[in-house]
């Protein structure tokens, strides 16, 4: 697999799945703009391309996107909604540093320039993320589309995504609450397997970790090495300066985010917290052995079930024809 694209056997094993997804949500299909809007994917790939080279750190932006989209009220688009009373979904604090909303901008002007109202932004995040990690090496594969957009973004809904201090049974019950099990979550959560984070989401691991007697400090369970690496990049204060979620291999998909898991060698906490839980940590400890070669694969089929969370198709909903707002008719 190192060239990122699936052998013919899972190619065919994808195809089945497609067509059951298809089958289970209606107007979700692979390939539902073959007719409609015939380049429709090419010119979503062609936006990330030019997004990525200028700067490449914009692909797990685009993958975090759809992570951020699908798990607050579904794949329906509403965190692209902006609003001037900062009322909508992208306003709330869990979306911080949030990116890739432009490179989605930029290709749903392109699409409505060659087929006005007929691809959803919806769907563009979802191509943009699959997009996004066949460029850092990671698998090549369809997606379905024909999601709809939604009608309604309010700030609050965003409280439900997981946060980085969430203990392994809250991520669980987070993700359990979307339809997704325990591999899903060891999967998506290795989708950290490319990007960076900022020291503002490590800080309270190095300076305010609960302790007995009532202190606060460095969580005991990171490495003493690690902890002095970490430290000196994120100074007291530093809440800017970004750390790889990878370390040693920030910028290429692969399974060595389960190796730092298990190592206890990443920085955020809910990536740790995979270790506290026997079920979590078995799955890592399986994909790092005797089903290693099934790790892209089963990558895959976390991102596609990820992506008919709450998909919109049918009637409902909207084509937007600027994602950033609702239409007016």
């Amino acid at each position: 697999m190192a060239d990122g694209v699936l052998p013919a056997a899972l190619t065919v094993a994808f195809l089945l799945l497609l067509g059951t997804i298809g089958a289970a949500h209606g107007q979700l299909q692979m390939g539902f703009y073959s007719d409609s809007c015939p380049g429709a994917e090419d010119m979503v790939t062609a936006a990330v391309q030019e997004a990525a080279a200028s700067d490449a750190t914009i692909l797990p932006a685009l993958v975090r996107l759809q992570f951020h989209d699908c798990f607050v009220r579904g794949c329906d688009a509403s965190v692209l909604i902006t609003s001037a009373g900062n009322a909508a979904e992208v306003n709330n604090n869990k979306h911080q540093g949030l990116r890739g909303l432009d490179v989605v901008d930029r290709a749903k002007a392109e699409l409505e320039e060659q087929c006005p109202g007929v691809v959803s932004c919806a769907d563009i995040i979802a191509l943009a993320a699959r997009d996004a990690i066949a460029m850092t090496n990671g698998p090549s594969f369809e997606v379905p589309t024909g999601r709809r957009d939604g009608l309604s973004s309010n700030v609050r809904d965003a409280d439900v995504l997981p946060d980085v201090s969430d203990s392994i049974q809250v991520l669980r019950s987070k993700f359990a609450a979307s339809g997704l099990n325990d591999r899903d979550l060891v999967l998506l959560t290795a989708a950290h397997t490319i990007g960076t984070t900022a020291c503002f989401f490590v800080k309270d691991r190095l300076y305010s970790y609960p302790l007995p007697g009532s202190r606060t400090g460095s969580d005991p369970s990171i490495p003493a090495a690690f902890l002095s690496e970490l430290k000196a990049r994120c100074a007291p204060g530093d809440f800017n300066t970004r750390v790889p979620l990878d370390r040693g291999s920030q910028g290429t998909f692969d399974d060595s985010i389960l190796r730092n898991i298990r190592a206890g060698l990443v920085p955020i906490a809910s990536d740790a917290a995979l270790e506290a839980s026997n079920a979590t940590g078995a799955l890592v400890g399986a994909y790092l052995g005797a089903g290693s070669s099934s790790f892209a694969q089963d990558f895959v089929g976390a991102m596609i079930k990820m992506g008919t969370i709450g998909a919109i198709t049918g009637d409902a909903g909207e084509i937007r024809d600027v994602c950033s707002a609702f239409n007016t008719n």
